[in-house]
């Protein structure tokens, strides 16, 4: 590689003393050119060849360089295949050992195959359970949602109630702390009237008739002690004993109603419902046709009448807008002025409204809560307790109150108009002559 390139240089140098040499014999057949651009000329060369020779120089050093590091590039290949080389042989010889344990690894692998596969097994077997038991575990805790709704629903209602107790405790012993005062006011006036009497007594009953007084009580008193008070207690034992007869007496009778009354009401009952759901459910769908039926024929007629009345209307609204403009401008300062007026009475009825609201709201779901779990109780209205029945009869017991004071009301009220009949025979004076047919 240095060889050829140290010819392919001397090549390029020859070259160029020969273009040299040329320009030299030319410049001297024109000899009619001055010397003085000979001499520029040959500086001019001169300085050229310097730099040719110096770049050459670099060249030279640079080719030394490169050959140096292609000696070291020559020694690191062959190192590099001897590497190799022995790298092969060591292949070759692992290669004929694997050979040898080849079989005895493949065996370790098919039983480590065999043991993952029963592992992964095991795994879907493990992942299979705890699948079901997750189910299981989620519907647990579906019911146990349901119960918590339910338990919370009768802690409310018994809230409810315990509050209702206790205003009545409290207004039961404020009636008691009332009552023990009148007793104690009417203890006081009693002795004071007793003392009176007895002062009055004195001053006008002489003492032999009080003595006889007094000796007629503790007479009747004893009487009651020995005679009266066990005539009482054995009529009440008589009572009681009456009382066991005619239980066990109609005991019987209560079981055989419980036996064989009961459960053919209860039969009757589920035929009943039966046979009249499916005559329900054919009336339900029917008005629902019907309803659809009216509807489709009506909303034409209901379009065409817009249509009709729909330039009339605008009409009148471009007539009466200014009107209702002029309206709304003389209007508008007192009806700012009534609003700032009745600003905080609106505060205090929104907020009654909103209580108002929530109460109802609060009062309604107990109420469909204590109706769908007596409806659930008894097994005759069990299949009627439904989510829309239950509302609408815990809406029709709470309008109940409602409706009665509004008629109570309405007739205390309103008076009704008296209507005259017909038939009335009333003084008028002047009458009408009747009319006489006169005859043809």
């Amino acid at each position: 590689m240095a060889a050829s390139r140290l010819l392919l240089f001397s090549i390029f140098l020859t070259l160029i003393f020969a273009k040299i040499t040329a320009e030299v014999e030319t410049n001297e057949e024109d000899a009619l050119e001055p010397q003085s651009r000979l001499k520029i000329e040959l500086e001019q060369l001169n300085s050229k060849i310097s730099l040719l020779e110096s770049s050459i120089d670099e060249k030279i050093r640079e080719l030394k360089t490169k050959d140096e590091n292609i000696h070291q590039m020559e020694s690191i290949i062959q190192e590099k295949s001897a590497t190799i080389a022995s790298l092969r042989s060591d292949i070759q010889t692992l290669q004929q050992k694997g050979s040898l344990n080849a079989k005895e690894q493949l065996g370790r692998a098919h039983v480590q195959i065999n043991e993952l596969e029963k592992q992964v097994d095991n795994l879907r077997n493990e992942i299979e359970t705890q699948n079901k038991q997750r189910d299981a575990v989620e519907a647990r805790a579906d019911v146990a949602e349901k119960k918590v709704l339910e338990f919370n629903l009768k802690l409310e209602t018994l809230k409810t109630i315990n509050d209702k107790q206790k205003a009545r405790i409290r207004k039961t012993e404020r009636a008691l702390q009332v009552a023990e005062e009148e007793m104690m006011n009417a203890k006081l006036e009693a002795t004071t009237v007793s003392k009176e009497l007895i002062e009055v007594r004195e001053a006008w009953i002489p003492h032999w008739l009080a003595a006889h007084l007094l000796h007629c009580q503790s007479f009747i008193v004893t009487q009651w002690k020995e005679n009266g008070r066990p005539v009482l207690d054995v009529t009440f034992q008589k009572a009681l004993q009456k009382k066991a007869q005619v239980e066990k007496w109609t005991e019987p009778h209560f079981r055989t109603v419980k036996t064989k009354w009961v459960p053919t009401i209860k039969d009757q009952w589920l035929r009943f419902v039966t046979q009249i759901g499916p005559h329900v459910k054919s009336l339900t769908a029917k008005s629902v046709e019907v309803y659809h039926a009216s509807k489709n024929t009506i909303e034409p007629h209901v379009v065409k009448v817009q249509e009709m009345v729909d330039p009339y209307l605008q009409e009148g609204k471009k007539f009466t807008k200014p009107y209702v403009d002029q309206f709304a401008t003389v209007t508008r300062p007192h009806v700012d002025k009534a609003r700032v007026f009745l600003k905080p009475y609106t505060k205090k009825v929104t907020r009654t409204y909103r209580k108002f609201v929530k109460a109802a709201t609060m009062y309604h779901r107990r109420v469909q809560g204590t109706l769908h779990e007596k409806l659930k109780n008894n097994e005759l209205t069990k299949p009627l307790a439904t989510n829309g029945l239950v509302w609408f009869l815990a809406s029709f017991v709470m309008a109940l109150p409602v409706i009665f004071l509004f008629k109570v009301a309405s007739a205390i009220f309103w008076k009704k108009n008296r209507r005259h009949a017909r038939n009335s025979r009333t003084s008028h004076s002047r009458r009408r002559a009747k009319r006489v047919h006169p005859d043809n």
